[in-house]
């Protein structure tokens, strides 16, 4: 390998935009991926949603990435004929306390641009979806999905047509600072060493971002977030045709357990938030079924327990611990030449072409 321009560690999502948006015919640019192939961390396990913006606190990167990205992302999906349906989505209340918080989620999402968010009645609901049971619902109409494969092939071919080059199965094992940039030191699968000089380095290593980041002075310290899943099976097709999300929780590590529906029609619930020590560990317990089911009965009431079945898990590289406050998307020069992007949770892939565009320009000063 010569020596490069810019190197980007980790070719999830997030560090696949960045190389779209960096890459050009006379730079020298690597993305450097650990596993056998692109996208198979976190990018390749998650809901697959095109989020609206709703959630996060006005101001944040967080919101106003995930509502660029969601104008972007349907932009790019239809330009390029990436498979992603706009199903829009409910958040429903179980009773009148949880409506209240809908009517204060739906005035900061307004806050943040989000487009079209609408107040329902439990009748105005049930016209949309006479299976879901709930005394409101926030309509959120910009909500969607999209084949998240799809998007970093998208990205990977952008990138590739300018030069750059995908290094698989190589993980970067430390980084030292010299004169014209960084020296990178990596691994291969075969237990090879070789080690090169990075002018720009764009550490988008997702679960192992911090400790990237702490090579260039970073200190952060990343809690490992695990989302399990469940798969909705013996379910008429077509039953429910939105996403059925129930009104957030402010002491939850994530969204609640909610219904998705992928481009085939497949229904999943979940992901749920369990904060865990080992980094990678994506078992999911039997007993999740069961769990799942008692969760969202109350307002999927045609659900039964055999309706329900374990599937996969995701883990989500968050910042902050299960009684912290908020914690925002980090994107940091922590370091002359050396771009750090930590806790690049969700909604990190919605916000993923809106993060690329972030990052050129911050590099072009």
């Amino acid at each position: 390998m010569d020596k490069a321009d810019i190197t980007i560690i980790g070719a999830g999502a997030v560090g696949l935009a960045c190389a779209a948006e960096l890459a050009g015919e006379k730079t020298r640019l690597y993305i450097l991926e650990k596993n056998a192939f692109f996208g198979a961390g976190g990018s390749s396990r998650n809901s697959e949603v095109i989020h609206a913006g709703i959630y996060y606190p006005a101001g944040s990167q967080k919101a106003s990435l995930c509502v660029e990205g969601n104008r972007l992302l349907y932009e790019i999906a239809a330009r390029n004929g990436l498979p992603h349906r706009q199903t829009g989505k409910l958040i429903v209340a179980a009773n009148a306390e949880e409506a209240d918080r809908l009517e204060a989620l739906c005035a900061q999402g307004r806050k943040n641009g989000a487009d079209g968010l609408e107040m329902l009645s439990a009748r105005q609901l049930n016209a949309l979806e006479p299976a879901v049971h709930a005394a409101a619902a926030l309509w959120s109409p910009r909500t969607g999905i999209l084949s998240a494969h799809a998007l970093m092939e998208y990205y990977l071919t952008r990138a590739e047509a300018d030069g750059a080059r995908l290094v698989c199965r190589t993980e970067v094992t430390g980084a030292e600072k010299e004169e014209g940039g960084w020296r990178l030191f990596t691994r291969n699968d075969h237990g090879r060493t070789f080690d090169f000089i990075s002018a720009l380095v764009v550490n988008c290593a997702g679960l192992s971002s911090d400790t990237v980041a702490g090579w260039a002075g970073g200190r952060y310290r990343l809690r490992y977030c695990k989302g399990d899943y469940c798969v909705v099976s013996g379910v008429k097709p077509g039953l429910v045709s939105r996403l059925i999300y129930p009104a957030p929780r402010s002491s939850a590590a994530g969204l609640g357990v909610h219904l998705t529906i992928d481009l085939a029609g497949r229904m999943k619930l979940g992901p749920d938030a369990t904060y865990i020590d080992r980094r990678e560990d994506y078992r999911v317990a039997p007993s999740k079924a069961a769990l799942f089911h008692g969760q969202a009965r109350s307002f999927l009431p045609f659900l039964k327990p055999e309706n329900v079945h374990p599937d996969m898990a995701g883990i989500r590289p968050k910042l902050q611990g299960p009684d912290d406050a908020f914690a925002d998307f980090v994107i940091r020069e922590d370091a002359p030449g050396f771009l750090n992007l930590v806790g690049i949770e969700s909604p990190g892939l919605t916000a993923s072409p809106a993060i690329g565009r972030f990052v050129r320009k911050l590099l072009a000063g």
